[in-house]
């Protein structure tokens, strides 16, 4: 079994390491306590332009001179903005993870926000938005994240038109100063490297990196509004999107939530995809999960329908969620069960996902968590497990979101 190593450096960051000596490669992650939730309010966006543009240029390179730098040691990164973070992951050879980290420091570290490549995110931001507009589905998810989680955590990373039209690139320099440091950033390491490398290659290279001191880390107040609404848009398809509360990822009963959501929608075994969509033929696509946010969680259905069968859809959702509390079958939690752990053998097995899984885990837990624990936990979930879980955390409160020519209790089929 490898052991993995916790702690915090001089520098501030916390991190851990996976050792993996048989693996060909070094995966790993940053991730800065610095995201949309931190945007100002006449200013949303501001984070998504931070995470766009830091890449672009630095006290010693260009952006094109960095890129080509992590291209000669065949370096793969991404940059990722969020809800409540920025998340930096890099793959790479073990003999170019020092390199690769040396670069990535310098990025955060120095960054130069050039206003020509400032222009040009702003400008690719405003098209994104517009772009929004012609997918239905992701419309409604920005809509009902907006109005389930209000004002903060339902910011959308991109921000708005009017937003990111007030940002200016000193703006940049700004957030960037405010919220990245040593005390606001975790790190995960996972491959062929030793810990005792990558402890000093961090500590080298990061040594100096803004305020020491932890930041950043209480989850953001979770206010949950129910409420249903409907946006008119001419589609030919209709958007239903709702969400309740459901158990947050450190709490004793989110395996039980996981394994409901794989009951609920597990593939094609899944009870939303056999009962709304081949029974019925209701739906061009059907699915449920689950959003968690630091302190918080919803549960999430949606589909796609046509207009006139919006009212049944939704009644048929509904009904299946209410339904499985009473009548959820032993093989239905197996299945459930085993998809989770196949998944996580299959796609978790690979060095990256390793590495991800440990940033989650310093993430929502401040702490590594073994996987094995994690999946004895899924394997110990029972039917009384589901039932319960309904009973705690039933649909009472609801939001939901229609997108498309009717709202509900307008459609011709009921």
């Amino acid at each position: 079994m490898n052991s993995t190593v916790h702690d915090s450096l001089p520098c501030g960051i916390e991190y851990a390491a996976l050792p993996l000596p048989k693996r060909h490669v070094v995966s790993f992650c940053l991730r800065v306590f610095a995201g949309a939730v931190d945007d100002p309010e006449e200013k949303l966006g501001l984070a998504k332009l931070v995470g766009e543009t830091i890449d672009k240029g630095t006290e010693r390179h260009t952006g094109r001179e960095l890129s080509d730098a992590y291209d000669a040691i065949g370096a793969s990164i991404d940059i990722g903005v969020g809800r409540e973070t920025t998340t930096i992951s890099c793959t790479v050879l073990p003999d170019h993870f020092e390199r690769a980290v040396e670069l990535t420091a310098e990025m955060l570290r120095t960054p130069t926000f050039p206003q020509e490549m400032f222009s040009v995110n702003v400008d690719l931001a405003q098209q994104e938005l517009i772009a929004l507009q012609d997918d239905p589905q992701s419309l409604a998810d920005k809509i009902i994240t907006r109005q389930s989680y209000g004002s903060v955590l339902g910011r959308y990373p991109l921000g708005e038109e009017a937003t990111l039209a007030r940002i200016k690139q000193d703006d940049l320099s700004e957030f960037w100063h405010n919220y990245y440091c040593g005390g606001r950033t975790i790190f995960s390491v996972a491959g062929a490297v030793e810990v005792s490398c990558a402890t000093d290659t961090i500590e080298k290279h990061f040594a100096g990196f803004g305020q020491a001191e932890k930041q950043g880390r209480s989850p953001h107040p979770f206010d949950f509004n129910a409420s249903a609404t409907h946006q008119t848009k001419d589609l030919e398809q209709q958007q239903i999107s709702l969400c309740w509360p459901g158990a947050e990822v450190t709490h004793s009963d989110f395996p039980a939530q996981r394994v409901m959501l794989g009951i609920l929608s597990g593939g094609m075994s899944g009870r939303l995809f056999t009962e709304v969509r081949e029974k019925q033929g209701l739906v061009y696509w059907v699915g449920a999960w689950n959003d968690t946010p630091r302190g918080g969680s919803l549960i999430f259905l949606g589909a796609s329908t046509t207009p006139q069968r919006c009212d049944k859809t939704y009644a048929t959702l509904l009904r299946e969620v209410d339904r499985l509390a009473d009548d959820v079958t032993q093989m239905e939690l197996d299945r459930a069960i085993t998809g989770i752990l196949a998944a996580r053998e299959t796609r978790g097995d690979a060095t990256r996902s390793q590495c991800m899984e440990l940033i989650n885990d310093l993430f929502f837990f401040g702490r590594p968590i073994p996987a094995e624990e994690k999946d004895e936990k899924i394997k110990a979930v029972g039917i009384g497990d589901i039932r319960s879980f309904f009973a705690k955390y039933p649909r009472d409160r609801i939001s939901v979101v229609t997108l498309g020519p009717r709202a509900l209790g307008q459609s011709d089929e009921s």
